[in-house]
């Protein structure tokens, strides 16, 4: 007598009890959906890991069809609090005494990863913000630049790896940042000014946040004249601080 339970064949006697597969193609159909349906999740994590996409979601994002979206943990009247996941970026440093000269050779040569400048000959869309390392130093002395373009939502998989060896691909970790917007041009000073005002407010309700270094996000082409937006991060460390309007004017009256 035999029991058909799902892929397995129950044969039954009197003596023994004998369990035998229906046959390869059912055991090959099952370790084939197991497959499909373990990739298909990891594609939808990866995917949903990545925020990377529609600029429309940012109202100051207009310049590139995707940008970096974030979840806007609370705002203050000095800053926002943000939560960015981990996306891949691809990067270059670049050696200077001043931010503007470090960021024109250094945007070139990823522009030219972008345009073809890497081992599949790829032209690759342009994203927002333009992220550059600024590491904390005194004004008379040489600086390390740290300049990255937003891979965009269909490369952060698997990017095409640069041909030039000053370019390379990083991924950078899941964080919470505090936020400083202004408009007008990035400089060395209005980013320098900015970065001071946003660290004076951080210091006065204790927030802690990594030292030693920010970074600058542009929104905007060059070639932009008007209504442009720039941003100021810090990273937070621990929990982020969100005052609400009370505690701010009690810190800033005591």
């Amino acid at each position: 007598m035999g029991v058909i339970a799902g892929p397995f064949v129950i044969k039954l006697n009197a003596r023994t009890t004998i369990v035998t597969r229906m046959g390869r193609n059912s055991r090959d159909l099952m370790f084939y959906r197991i497959f499909i349906s373990g990739l298909v999740g990891f594609l939808l994590l990866v995917t949903a890991e990545a925020r990377v996409g529609n600029s429309s979601s940012l109202e100051f994002c207009t310049e590139t069809q995707q940008c970096l979206l974030f979840d806007l943990i609370c705002e203050t009247g000095d800053y926002e609090v943000r939560h960015y996941d981990s996306v891949k970026w691809v990067s270059t440093k670049e050696t200077s005494f001043f931010m503007e000269m470090a960021a024109m050779r250094a945007f070139k040569r990823l522009y030219q990863y972008i345009t073809g400048a890497n081992e599949n000959a790829k032209k690759i869309g342009m994203t927002a913000p333009v992220l550059v390392k600024m590491v904390d130093k005194k004004f008379w002395e040489m600086g390390v630049y740290t300049m990255s373009f937003l891979l965009p939502l269909d490369h952060q998989i698997n990017p095409p790896k640069p041909t030039d060896d000053k370019v390379y691909i990083q991924q950078m970790p899941d964080m919470k940042v505090y936020v400083r917007s202004y408009g007008g041009w990035m400089t060395s000073m209005s980013d320098s000014n900015n970065a001071k005002s946003l660290s004076t407010a951080l210091n006065s309700v204790d927030a802690e946040y990594k030292k030693g270094f920010h970074y600058a996000a542009g929104y905007n082409s060059p070639m932009t004249m008007f209504n442009r937006h720039n941003e100021v991060w810090f990273v937070a460390e621990d929990e982020p601080v969100c005052p609400s309007s009370e505690e701010l004017e009690y810190s800033f009256l005591s």
